[in-house]
């Protein structure tokens, strides 16, 4: 599995060559479920039916049950994933921010996802 390496901006990196990916590691498979949880459902133009359904489905006044449910399984159906071993989310009401923390098992061993959506 290899997966293009994201610079502190959030954008893809460019110029190292192949230090600009990561490759058959933990790293890659937890930026893949990064990048697969910020992506928004009909917000790629190739498949509209891809991405999480935040608006409406998840956040809002949705269960914590609901939304962490979503979550969980984008996570699971992301290449490499094979399970979650502990998972996380605190809701702020106070800026309206999610944050999801997972330790996940993947085909290279344990990786952590940290993500503030």
């Amino acid at each position: 599995m290899r997966y293009r390496k994201l610079d502190a901006d959030g954008d893809y990196s460019f110029g190292s060559r192949q230090a600009d990916f990561f490759r058959d590691s933990p790293d890659t498979v937890a930026q893949a479920v990064q990048t697969r949880l910020m992506l928004l459902r009909g917000e790629w133009f190739l498949d509209s039916t891809e991405g999480m359904p935040w608006q409406g489905e998840v956040l809002g006044k949705q269960p914590r049950a609901s939304y962490d449910w979503a979550i969980r399984q984008r996570m699971l159906g992301t290449p490499g994933v094979t399970g979650i071993s502990d998972y996380a989310s605190r809701l702020d009401p106070q800026s309206r921010g999610l944050s999801v923390t997972a330790t996940l098992t993947t085909l290279y061993g344990l990786a952590i996802v940290q993500a503030a959506l």
